[in-house]
């Protein structure tokens, strides 16, 4: 690419010198072709006066080897003529078989008493000469030069001017070929560039190419590399997050089916098995209208719970935030879940904060946030266990957390253990009674108050969940 770059601007530099070349010949040619006739018809006046002076009127007698031998001194066809404009002798002709050369411009001008000049072909020879006469007494004495001899030394002059002028292009072409190489390298390196563009390879770079024109295209070739970088990197990441969404949607729409499915299949089950005489199974019945209830407040739970998600992803929900004593909402929460804790032999405890601690929250987001968490923590520890929840304060927020005895958590499940349906040990979730749900809703309530959430546990040491508030009025946004 480059050294056809190169080739190309050299060619260009190469035609522009020659037609430089070419107009300073013709320039030069027509001034030295000028110059050397008007040095010329000075040289041929000053000669023929010279030989209207030395001769005088002895010129009308002139033999015509005298003549031969007085052009051969001046170095010019010498031509006398007669007032009459008959030629009375000439160097190169025979005088008498001459055209009259009355009407001849320069021989009019000489007799008329000036000295005159004119370029023109000669019958008599066939060629073309430059003719000067001048006054020989009555007569006039003209010198003529054939015009070859001109071009000649024109030709001669020609030459050395385009010698010099050839020498003079040497140190140009050399700094042409320096430019054209420094240019060609910028260009090639642009060009190189906009390929790679076009080629979809946007995280390609361009190297500065220094200033003027290509240093702004290059730039502004940069530029526009780099704004494509980020269109289609924004696009793959808008991609990439439409799949994620769709993937999540899919895994969604599985598993609400699934969910529903199990208890949707249990109550049209035992429905059935009353309607076929069931009803009237004095042992049975009650059971099978037991658990029609039980699957029934679970699909109650299940719609409730994706109804919430739902609006808090859909940012439906309306946050009411306000600042809260803090002790109050934790002692609140662990009352409500306290009768679950007893009936499975549970120590809940409270450890309150000093003074008068203030979280600005929405209540009924954060309260179920709370019981959320504690739900999880009284279904998943063994009789006889112990649940905390308390709160401490750190710089500009509340952390409140809700630790538990529990079975604990794998390692490999912690970073899931937020999603939807996730569930750690899914037969024995349900058997719980949970929808999978409890802790997607507590991620989203408190991310939408402006807090993150965050878990720690081991297997068979118990977990703890935390979750920040701000301490002090702060503006909300849903999320």
């Amino acid at each position: 690419m480059t050294a056809r770059i190169f080739i190309k601007l050299i060619g260009v530099l190469l035609c522009l010198l020659i037609v430089a070349m070419v107009a300073v010949d013709i320039q030069v040619s027509r001034a030295a072709v000028s110059n050397y006739i008007e040095n010329l018809t000075r040289h041929l006046a000053a000669e023929a006066r010279l030989l209207a002076v030395v001769h005088g009127g002895g010129l009308a007698a002139i033999k015509p080897e005298e003549a031969l031998a007085l052009a051969r001194a001046s170095g010019a066809r010498l031509t006398l003529v007669a007032p009459d404009g008959r030629v009375v002798a000439d160097s190169e002709a025979q005088p008498e078989k001459m055209e009259n050369h009355r009407n001849r411009p320069e021989i009019m001008r000489a007799l008329g008493g000036a000295e005159g000049s004119s370029i023109r072909r000669s019958p008599t020879i066939g060629a073309n000469f430059l003719y000067v006469a001048v006054p020989a007494g009555k007569n006039a004495l003209r010198l003529a030069v054939p015009l070859s001899e001109v071009d000649r030394q024109v030709n001669a002059i020609r030459k050395r001017m385009l010698v010099s002028v050839a020498l003079a292009f040497l140190p140009a072409m050399l700094l042409a070929a320096i430019f054209a190489r420094h240019i060609s390298r910028r260009l090639g390196r642009i060009i190189g560039y906009a390929a790679e563009l076009a080629g979809g390879n946007f995280r390609a770079s361009l190297a500065p190419t220094g200033g003027g024109e290509l240093g702004v295209l290059a730039r502004r070739l940069a530029e526009t590399g780099d704004n494509l970088r980020r269109t289609v990197e924004a696009l793959e990441r808008e991609h990439a997050e439409l799949e994620r969404l769709e993937r999540v949607r899919r895994d969604f729409v599985m598993n609400v089916s699934h969910e529903l499915r199990t208890p949707l299949a249990s109550i049209q089950g035992y429905t059935e098995t009353l309607l076929d005489g069931g009803l009237n199974d004095a042992e049975n019945n009650e059971r099978f209208l037991t658990i029609i209830r039980r699957n029934a407040e679970r699909l109650a739970r299940l719609t409730a719970d994706l109804i919430t998600l739902s609006r808090i992803e859909l940012k439906t929900r309306v946050f009411d935030s306000h600042p809260r004593p803090l002790n109050a909402l934790l002692q609140e929460a662990a009352d409500t879940m306290r009768p679950m804790a007893e009936k499975k032999s549970l120590s809940l405890a409270v450890e309150p904060v000093s003074g008068d601690a203030v979280v600005y929250c929405d209540y009924e987001a954060t309260f179920q946030i709370l019981t959320n968490l504690l739900d999880n923590a009284v279904k998943y520890t063994p009789e006889g266990g112990r649940i905390v929840v308390g709160a401490r304060a750190l710089n500009g927020t509340v952390e409140i957390s809700v630790r538990d005895s529990g079975i604990g958590i794998p390692a490999e499940d912690l970073p899931r253990l937020f999603e939807r349906f996730y569930r750690v040990d899914k037969a024995r979730s349900r058997e719980l009674g949970g929808t999978g749900l409890g802790l997607a809703i507590v991620k989203h309530l408190v991310r939408a108050q402006g807090g993150e959430v965050r878990v720690e546990s081991e297997p068979g040491r118990g977990s703890v969940f935390s979750f920040t508030l701000p301490a002090g009025h702060r503006e909300v946004t849903d999320s």
